[in-house]
């Protein structure tokens, strides 16, 4: 059976450049080792959070462009230097400051279909500084023509606080509500002309009415991902002054207090799913990591100090935030319109170290996919936990123009080049007033 490896990448950019030589030397410590999977993954999906500071994330564009190009550059390092092979960018999109990225192995980049976009931002008044961002992708296997597969790629950004679990819900559900692939179809592109085509226009018929008919990011033959900076912390409320004591340390056995499984119990995502209250359908991997936040600045400057190698582990948190773990990725293990044979295999699920430019520790998921013989499915239309939200493309417009208003203010405000913009903008109106004047006194 063939099947379609998928490495999920999340990682919260705290609106910074990264270090892309540290980035790059550890981006694939999440892929498995074992010698059958030594050969690269077929897709690597990035879902970065707070990718930008607000005025370049929501004009986007030539703004956004530099943010964008330093991951594309450390993943084409990270390729090169593990794989030796040049992986594609197919998908470099965002909602607000959440991000996209999605790089296809050079060799089944024409049997991917044109990547479907949805956003939704869910922060103050909608706009998009809590958002997600989502791609509908498929796949058409090489060999078998009549074998593929769907995805959905979801990258996400959920409000903070301990206190704002509700909220947090209530960001889901919007997802589900108006994430919206506004596409009605997509076509796959063909491997050198080699397959029977009426068999094809069926295959892709058969896929844009699906398509049509589950436009949301449900639906019963697609394989649902979820990553990012979902928030879900480890207590409903700040730690008290001294409480910081009772934070994870490394190195301690799994009976001691102080070994992190004893905080992973009071986890919120796992209560909030387990209540089915959130991410209805999705499963997660086991966690065996440390939480991946807060980590504090001595814990940033260490991780790019040759001086800590080879010293013992040691994890600095922030002592006004319970260490949790915020960067989760989840997914739907077996579609509900395939059979068992659909299911996926986790192959690895952990978080990278420390980065030198985020209080965040990525984490990355491998999956192993089945391609299956594509089939007609007759599931119903019950499968998304809440229906689509009829309102969602005017709220979404909406948002953005409020969301570009505010990228103009903020960047005209805060940022330098504004500034100088405004103040160029000032003298020349000034200088144009002194030369009318001159006219008219001439």
């Amino acid at each position: 059976m063939e099947y379609l490896r998928l490495y999920f990448f999340t990682y919260n950019c705290a609106l910074s450049f990264i270090n892309v030589e540290h980035f790059s030397s550890h981006f694939f410590d999440a892929y498995p080792l074992t010698d059958n999977l030594s050969s690269p993954p077929e897709l690597i999906v990035l879902s970065l959070q707070e990718i930008a500071p607000m005025p370049y994330a929501f004009l986007g564009g030539s703004f956004l462009a530099p943010y964008f190009a330093s991951y594309t550059q450390a993943v084409n390092r990270a390729t090169v230097e593990r794989f030796n092979t040049h992986y594609v960018n197919v998908l470099a999109d965002h909602s607000g400051m959440t991000g996209l990225l999605i790089f296809a192995r050079p060799d089944i980049v024409d049997q991917l279909s044109s990547p479907g976009i949805a956003r939704v931002g869910f922060g103050f008044q909608e706009i998009g500084n809590k958002a997600a961002v989502a791609s509908r992708l498929s796949y058409q296997s090489p060999s078998t023509p009549e074998a593929g597969l769907d995805l959905i790629l979801v990258a996400a950004h959920l409000a903070p606080m301990e206190g704002a679990v509700a909220r947090r819900n209530e960001d889901w559900r919007s997802m589900v509500e108006r994430l919206v692939f506004s596409d009605s179809e997509s076509s796959i592109r063909r491997n050198g002309g080699n397959e029977d085509e009426s068999e094809t226009e069926a295959l892709l018929s058969s896929s844009s009415n699906a398509a049509a008919k589950y436009p949301g990011i449900f639906a019963p033959s697609n394989y649902l991902f979820i990553g990012g900076d979902l928030n879900y912390r480890t207590a409903d409320r700040i730690p008290a002054k001294d409480e910081y004591m009772k934070y994870p340390q490394a190195n301690v056995e799994p009976d001691d207090p102080l070994h992190f499984s004893h905080l992973l119990k009071n986890d919120q995502l796992k209560r909030e799913m387990q209540e089915s209250r959130c991410f209805h359908r999705l499963s997660e991997a086991p966690i065996t990591f440390p939480p991946t936040y807060k980590y504090n600045h001595d814990a940033q400057v260490a991780a790019l100090d040759p001086a800590h190698a080879d010293k013992p582990a040691e994890w600095k948190w922030s002592s006004h935030r319970w260490p949790s773990w915020c960067d989760r990725v989840l997914f739907l293990e077996t579609p509900p319109g395939l059979g068992d044979e659909a299911k996926i295999q986790v192959l690895k699920y952990d978080a990278l170290p420390v980065s030198p430019t985020s209080d965040h520790r990525p984490v990355a998921l491998t999956v192993s996919i089945p391609v299956l013989e594509r089939r007609e499915v007759s599931g119903s239309q019950t499968i998304s936990p809440f229906p689509i939200d009829p309102n969602w493309v005017r709220r979404r417009q909406v948002a953005q123009r409020k969301e570009y208003l505010a990228g103009w203010v903020t960047y005209l405000g805060l940022t330098w080049e504004g500034n100088g913009l405004l103040l160029a903008s000032a003298v020349g109106i000034v200088g144009a007033w002194f030369v009318f004047r001159s006219i008219l006194s001439s």
